[in-house]
């Protein structure tokens, strides 16, 4: 059966590069593209067995690494790849400890794309040259919330993203096509097991997510 990877980005172009590194490291590998973390939910739950995803931090939906977090939590046998704009350590260091299996930098070339993606389809983390000894010796996050944002199930992070977005409860049932009794279950449920009492408390919770890089790059010491 031919290897499923799901590419997630929301650029056309870069999608366009991913899929072209794909199709070199795995030239009958069948992908899907998504261009936000819903439609990445969606994939998934129509690919459960896929191979790889190759994930973009910045998609509308996410909020820095919870979309990374998110899918740590629901499909931990799928190993996710980071591919970002960013090369700050401390990005890298974070997607590490948020549970990627790879981080590749929009700006690296098509052949390191497709080893990267080779590397990692054989079972192995791959980061940039250099980087693994590095982001050794930078402090770790406290994983206290992405665990508890990786216990939500896909139907309380679509409310919690919603909510973050500012939608009201009448909004969010008519996108999720339920009833306002069934989202305010879900969003008593998101704030139990995040440990908040409000919305406000909610927001400001995801947005430890939100990607904050250090002043320490790739040049750094």
């Amino acid at each position: 059966m031919a290897q499923q990877i799901i590419i997630a980005d929301d650029h056309p172009l870069f999608r366009a590069a991913l899929k072209q590194a794909v199709n070199q490291a795995v030239p009958d590998a069948e992908t899907v593209e998504v261009e936000s973390i819903k439609a990445l939910q969606a994939a998934v739950e129509a690919h459960p067995d896929a191979d790889l995803v190759l994930l973009d931090l910045n998609m509308p939906g996410a909020h820095g690494f919870s979309g990374l977090v998110f899918m740590r939590g629901q499909y931990p046998g799928l190993p996710v790849v980071v591919v970002s704009g960013s090369e700050e350590l401390q990005v890298m260091r974070r997607s590490i400890d948020y549970g990627a299996s790879g981080f590749i930098p929009k700006s690296a070339s098509l052949p390191t794309i497709t080893e990267a993606i080779q590397a990692v389809l054989e079972g192995d983390v791959w980061l940039p040259d250099g980087v693994a000894e590095k982001i050794e010796r930078l402090q770790a996050d406290a994983p206290d919330f992405s665990e508890k944002l990786a216990s939500l199930t896909p139907q309380q992070f679509r409310v919690l993203g919603m909510l973050a977005e500012g939608l009201l409860n009448k909004q969010i049932a008519y996108d999720l096509d339920v009833s306002e009794a069934t989202i305010k279950a879900h969003i008593t449920a998101v704030f139990r097991k995040l440990g908040v009492r409000n919305r406000t408390q909610a927001v400001i919770a995801i947005q430890q997510m939100e990607i904050d890089p250090s002043d320490t790059s790739l040049s750094g010491s």
